[in-house]
């Protein structure tokens, strides 16, 4: 039985679909990554390697409340950037349940990356 593989585009942590995982998902099903909970939709589901992906948003853990909510690509759009003394960018995230602000670094792959 042939495996697909798959990277998530947030973790690069490789999915692997089974055929008989393939053919249960229709197209607009959603795939999360175990790594980091990053939700996937499914937009082409054809034979062999015709398989795509598209990134929805990333489910993430308050530290203030624990609770846990959906980190979209919209959340982080409108969000505020600061950069430390480190140097390091971050985008500030309000909890949708108890309000706190989180700040969140998000890691580029270098273009070319596989």
């Amino acid at each position: 039985m042939a495996t697909l593989e798959v990277e998530c585009p947030v973790c690069s942590e490789v999915l692997e679909l089974t055929e008989d995982d393939r053919q249960e998902l229709q197209v607009g099903d959603v795939i999360v990554c175990d790594s980091c909970n990053a939700e996937m939709e499914v937009t082409r589901n054809g034979g062999g390697e015709d398989f795509e992906l598209e990134l929805l948003g990333v489910l993430t853990t308050c530290p203030n409340c624990g609770e846990e909510f959906e980190v979209t690509e919209d959340l982080v759009a409108s969000a505020p950037t600061v950069r430390g003394a480190d140097g390091v960018e971050v985008s500030i995230v309000p909890c949708p349940h108890c309000k706190a602000q989180i700040e969140l670094e998000f890691v580029t792959e270098p273009s070319g990356a596989v």
